[in-house]
């Protein structure tokens, strides 16, 4: 089973998701051309890393999950990307938001908050992991920062076979995005996407190194410093085989 993969590489006018909509609709109809089944956007796609909460943050069904169920079922595609989201508790979470073509939704609250950035100080922390078949591929959904955090990986590498992980990640630190993605890939044998944004947002600079790697650590796609569109395809049958032939998985003790 295959998954046509779609990297949109953008990027984002600060705080004003109706400037980002009128720019990234044309970019998701080229991604859905160019027949990408799973278009994934960055981190915070519509507003930038804002910490501002109180004013960004949309309801569960606001403009920024509309934009993207619009889009999905237009373009009969999945198209993910993470939204400040005020929730049912009155907490706003860096939420990831997953449309499917069918529209249905699925929505992922970051685990981790980016105590650096005063994150946790303006969202809450998730405590669920969003797992979902898409076509066929198990794919298993995480944000940024989560990167760093090896466990929850490990804890979801045996029922995954793409790891999605939309970002705003500082240039400063590209190398240790770079490295962490690829290795995700090798000790749990899948494949890793991570889609970052480019330009420049709240005084900080962002050099974009979307990357799809494969379950042996290889680049398959991969793009730096300006908007792009990488298109790239996965496949389960890879990742059953590569955990056959060099079974790592099945010697964890944990």
């Amino acid at each position: 089973m295959s998954l046509k993969i779609a990297a949109i590489q953008h990027d984002i006018v600060w705080e004003e998701p109706d400037a980002n909509f009128e720019r990234l609709a044309p970019q998701i109809q080229r991604a859905a051309a160019a027949g990408g089944q799973l278009l994934v956007l960055s981190e915070m796609f519509s507003t930038g890393f804002t910490m501002n909460s109180e004013l960004c943050a949309e309801p569960l069904e606001g403009p920024s999950c509309e934009f993207l169920l619009t889009q999905a079922t237009s373009q009969h595609v999945w198209v993910t990307g993470s939204v400040p989201t005020r929730w049912e508790d009155g907490i706003a979470y860096n939420t990831l938001i997953l449309a499917a073509p069918s529209g249905d939704l699925y929505r992922y609250k970051k685990i981790h908050p980016f105590s650096f950035s005063s994150e946790p100080e303006n969202y809450g922390a998730g405590s669920e992991f969003l797992q979902v078949d898409v076509e066929g591929i198990k794919t298993t959904f995480f944000i940024c920062y989560d990167l760093r955090f090896a466990d929850e990986f490990w804890q979801t590498a045996h029922s995954t076979d793409l790891f999605v992980i939309p970002a705003n990640w500082p240039e400063r630190r590209r190398t240790h995005w770079q490295t962490l993605l690829q290795a995700r890939a090798i000790e749990n044998q899948a494949y890793v996407l991570g889609v970052n944004r480019v330009g420049e947002g709240d005084g900080l600079s962002y050099a974009g190194d979307s990357a799809l790697i494969d379950p042996w650590g290889e680049t398959l796609a991969a793009g730096a410093s300006t908007e792009a569109l990488l298109i790239a395809e996965v496949d389960a049958t890879l990742v059953r085989q590569t955990r056959t032939t060099f079974p790592v998985l099945q010697d964890r003790r944990n």
